[in-house]
């Protein structure tokens, strides 16, 4: 049966105002270039929040063997995919950002709870897999930045496009680092960044910016039809750190190291982990978790699968596989999941 194997998915672009692709095509290797489908969503259950979406279910990645939505086959059969969890819990996405995203927070628990009638907030992580050069990020408002500060910059943003990213905090990236955004937190990533970004599973975004790039922003994009006043609920007004992860290895046997790259210290909602092979085998064993391959080549192998699997290849480990799965080769591998 389908959920005793491990899962792979149709490509699954998904439309975004920001422009970018190049570096998500060079990864994959798909050649794709530079346009406004930047993000692949990985294994997901979600919809995409869009104004004109290609289909009612755009952002559904979609079974490459029989064409099912992911969303339907859990429904199906959600205990021999999700075992003891009621959801996937987790939305996780290639995004490649070749200009400065638009300045934006995502909403708790609380938030989301009160105006998108939703148990889930938009917590996130970021792993950097590549950079264009200047790659960076935007993160927290600059000392004394007040919400009246904010509330005009909004307005202003109309016509200065610099105006709200003037009072945020900007830091480079590289490869290899490790963010994590918590609800509320003003935020941008900027411009050059091919980033594995892992997060709760909404698609709840605030951001009060009228332009990105060349294109204006709709109001629904801005403000999700809710009321600006309101929307500007959904920042915290201080300074904020950058949180930046640290490996921390969990096992290492050999040639195969697991490390953790966020965890419960940072999230109860998802973690991601890294697990790294050389010439060796792993048997993974997070239920209902999405296994992401970062770099290299091997071989998936289950009860009726034997696949090669290289960098950008990805699969969902649905409950009833954990223990059927074996991944040989050289390559590293991002295990994300629920907490």
């Amino acid at each position: 049966m389908i959920y005793d194997n491990p899962i792979f998915f149709e490509k699954n672009r998904v439309y975004r105002a920001y422009k970018g692709g190049a570096l998500l095509g060079k990864f994959v290797g798909d050649g794709s270039g530079d346009g406004n489908y930047p993000e692949e969503w990985i294994a997901s259950s979600v919809t995409a929040e869009n104004p004109n979406p290609t289909s009612e279910k755009e952002g559904v990645s979609i079974t490459d063997n029989g064409g099912f939505y992911l969303d339907d086959l859990i429904g199906k059969y959600p205990r021999e995919i999700l075992g003891e969890k009621r959801e996937l819990g987790v939305l996780i996405k290639f995004l490649d950002s070749a200009l400065r995203l638009p300045v934006q927070a995502h909403p708790d628990k609380e938030f989301s709870l009160k105006y998108f009638n939703s148990t889930h907030g938009k917590e996130e992580s970021w792993l950097i897999l590549a950079t264009r050069p200047g790659a960076s990020v935007y993160f927290g408002f600059k000392d004394g930045v007040t919400r009246e500060m904010f509330s005009k910059a909004v307005d202003q943003s109309e016509t200065d496009a610099g105006a709200m990213e003037r009072l945020l905090v900007k830091y480079s990236v590289k490869e290899g680092d490790v963010i994590f955004v918590p609800a509320k937190t003003v935020h941008a990533i900027g411009s050059g960044c091919l980033i594995l970004e892992v997060q709760e599973p909404t698609d709840f975004t605030i951001q009060p910016e009228h332009m990105c790039g060349d294109i204006r922003l709709t109001e629904h994009e801005m403000y999700m039809g809710l009321d600006k006043n309101i929307c500007l609920d959904c920042f915290k007004y201080q300074s904020t750190p950058l949180i930046k992860g640290k490996p921390i290895t969990i096992s290492e046997n050999g040639n195969m190291r697991r490390e953790m790259l966020i965890g419960k210290n940072q999230t109860e909602n998802f973690g991601i982990n890294r697990i790294t092979l050389k010439n060796s085998s792993f048997t993974p064993d997070a239920s209902a978790g999405v296994y992401v391959v970062l770099s290299g080549n091997g071989t998936v192998t289950a009860p009726d699968v034997k696949r090669k699997i290289k960098r950008g290849d990805y699969f969902l480990l649905p409950h009833n596989a954990v223990g059927k799965c074996v991944i040989d080769g050289n390559l590293t591998v991002a295990e994300c999941f629920a907490q």
